[in-house]
């Protein structure tokens, strides 16, 4: 048929074109004896790095004033429903502070939870003014409590050289701020060992 004639020719054609130091014959014997697959190569582009996106850097953050609470939301009562909140999680997080649950294993699961909302107390401290501070955490920082009292005044609390308390149906947790010294996100990963401590 015309067809089959005009693609002999058209590949002999291509194979001559391409392969211009072989000879016909060697041509002639290699469609004779070989299948010949034509392919076609896409040049490989090179990988486009993706870009990081960028956070807030920590003089932008405090230019933007982000983690700053404005006066007229400084009030006590505001921050009430979070608290609500947070003993329902905690009650979650320790399957409902029962009275026979292990101390040890609900001290294991606070040290790792998440404060905001919590009532703390300052129990002890190596400045004397800061102790009996009692209210809301607001937001923790690796070195810092935000506290809000129930004189609506924020207090901002050093956790190094504190020691603070919370309680949760009748469970009373101590905090030794110095050995807390941790953003929450970070504290969640870390692996705390059951020691005691004597100092602040």
């Amino acid at each position: 048929p015309q067809d089959s004639e005009k693609a002999r020719t058209f590949v002999h054609a291509f194979l001559k074109r391409s392969m211009p130091k072989m000879k016909d014959e060697a041509i002639q014997d290699m469609l004779t004896r070989k299948a010949v697959i034509l392919e076609h190569y896409h040049k490989k582009q090179p990988k486009q790095k993706r870009k990081k996106t960028k956070g807030f850097t920590a003089k932008q953050r405090r230019e933007l004033r982000l983690f700053e609470i404005e006066p007229e939301q400084q009030r006590y009562a505001i921050f009430l429903p979070l608290h609500e909140l947070w003993k329902q999680y905690i009650r979650d997080l320790c399957h409902g502070l029962k009275p026979d649950a292990q101390p040890h294993m609900i001290q294991s699961k606070l040290l790792k939870a998440d404060l905001h909302g919590a009532i703390v107390t300052v129990t002890k401290s190596k400045c004397p003014s800061y102790v009996g501070i009692t209210g809301i955490i607001l937001q923790e920082f690796k070195h810092i409590f935000k506290i809000i009292t129930k004189e609506d005044k924020l207090k901002v609390v050093p956790k190094l050289n504190n020691v603070f308390s919370l309680e949760l149906d009748g469970f009373i947790s101590y905090i030794y701020g110095s050995k807390f010294l941790l953003r929450a996100s970070e504290r969640s990963a870390k692996k705390f060992k059951l020691k005691g401590t004597i100092d602040l």
